[in-house]
């Protein structure tokens, strides 16, 4: 479970103080599939960042699974972060001279699996995304989609309990970026793994359990999927 507690986020821009987040109060349960939606310099990509651990608010908290990942020290948190968080971001973030086995495996090295271990549930993830026949190629030998899936793969290296998603889709093409959905979607139901994307895309929606919608550092609403589901019907009508 992740909850956020009255969470601001202040910077300091050529002498002028930007507020990217602004009381943000949200909780997000085991599980779910949530999508946070909002214009460029809305916040979202800060508040990814706030959930994941990867910088820390002005003001505020942030609760993972009922710690407060604020409070703990730097080697602590970045532990935490490695064995609760699994990240997929828009460019992939793959080591460009490893194989796409090896690319899985890397989480596993800092968790201290042994090697053995680790190749081997490297393999099981490459195949259950797909790339069971690409064990052994490189990023610059996938395409954009498969490089997608093996950051997918590497996300559930250590068994998180949570996945961001950070425009997963954002630089693939429309057939690739629904089937990315699709994989985090069924990742989300199969292993019960809560799952949050930051996102433009809106077919998003079409699989996410709730949406929230953020403008100038605020929650604008959160809205159910069946809401927006009928809010599009209506538009439709009319």
């Amino acid at each position: 479970m992740i909850k956020v507690v009255d969470l601001h986020k202040y910077y300091v821009l050529k002498g002028e103080t930007v507020k990217a987040l602004q009381g943000i109060n949200l909780e997000i349960y085991r599980g779910e599939y949530v999508s946070v939606l909002g214009p460029s310099g809305s916040g979202k990509t800060t508040l990814f960042n706030m959930i994941g651990g990867l910088d820390k608010p002005t003001s505020g908290k942030v609760y993972v699974d009922g710690v407060d990942i604020y409070s703990l020290p730097k080697k602590k948190l970045a532990y935490f972060r490695n064995k609760k968080l699994g990240y997929v971001f828009q460019t992939y973030n793959l080591i460009p001279y490893l194989t796409a086995v090896d690319n899985v495996a890397l989480p596993m090295i800092f968790a201290g699996v042994p090697r053995k271990k680790r190749i081997e549930k490297a393999r099981r993830l490459l195949e259950a995304v797909g790339l069971g026949e690409r064990l052994h190629h490189r990023p610059f030998e996938l395409s954009g989609g498969q490089q997608q899936r093996v950051a997918i793969a590497r996300a559930l290296a250590n068994d998180p309990s949570i996945i961001l998603a950070d425009e997963p889709t954002a630089n693939l093409d429309l057939v690739t970026g629904k089937q990315v959905i699709n994989l985090l979607k069924d990742i989300s139901l199969t292993h019960n793994v809560t799952v949050v994307t930051n996102t433009h895309d809106l077919k998003m929606i079409d699989v996410s359990d709730r949406i929230v919608y953020i403008r100038d550092g605020k929650i604008e609403r959160i809205e159910e999927r069946q809401t927006a589901e009928i809010r599009d019907i209506i538009i439709d009508i009319s």
